[in-house]
C-alpha cells in the first residue's frame, strides 16, 4: 500500500496518513489539508512509526493522525 502524507493547515503540528492523494476521509475540523509526501509499498514511515499499525488505521477509518512534537523543526 503506498501511504500519502499530509499537514493540516489548520494546525501546523497536526499530520496524517491517508491511502488516497485527495485524502479524502481526512477529518473536516483540520482542513485543509495538504498533501506533503508519500511512502512507498515497500517504505518505512517517518520518525519510526510503525506501519502495520497506519495501515490497518487507514483501512478500518480512511486516515491515522499524529502530531508533531513542539520544537521540533520540519522542512515543510
Amino acid at each position: 500500500m503506498r501511504i500519502f502524507i499530509f499537514k493540516s493547515e489548520a494546525d501546523a503540528r497536526l499530520r496524517a496518513f491517508a491511502g488516497d492523494l485527495d485524502g479524502s476521509k481526512l477529518p473536516a475540523q483540520f482542513r485543509p489539508w495538504r498533501a506533503i509526501g508519500s511512502i512507498a509499498a515497500d517504505g518505512d514511515p517517518p520518525h519510526q512509526l510503525p506501519r502495520a499499525q497506519i495501515e490497518k488505521a487507514i483501512n478500518d477509518q480512511g486516515f491515522q493522525l499524529w502530531r508533531m512534537k513542539a520544537g521540533r523543526k520540519t522542512a515543510r
